[in-house]
């Protein structure tokens, strides 16, 4: 399986803009084909210990059944229209991918 975890910092830290970017997550990259989990959802606030990385808004959670429906997720039609209609309102965006 492939993890791939997505956190994104907004330009717009509002509620309505993370709420926003949860709602578009949710309308493009949850129903593609190999996915065996998938979630997103706000930066956690009452979760601050040391450890905790709280430099995002929203992160995104999606598990693969393999590498090859990770590769074709990648470059889906869905997939391509979220960043395309999203990309002007990230800060930063940082992606982690990992295998299990």
């Amino acid at each position: 399986m492939i993890v791939h975890n997505v956190y994104f910092t907004l330009n717009d830290p509002s509620e309505s803009a993370k709420d926003h970017m949860v709602q578009e997550c949710n309308k493009y990259l949850k129903n593609h084909p190999g996915v065996t989990f998938f979630a997103a959802g706000k930066c956690e606030e009452e979760l601050a210990r040391p450890v905790n990385d709280r430099m995002y808004h929203v992160a995104l959670h999606v598990v693969f059944d393999t590498r090859q429906a990770h590769d074709d997720y990648q470059v889906a039609e869905a997939h391509l229209r979220f960043i395309d209609d999203n990309k002007a309102s990230w800060k930063q965006v940082r992606v982690f991918d990992s295998n299990c």
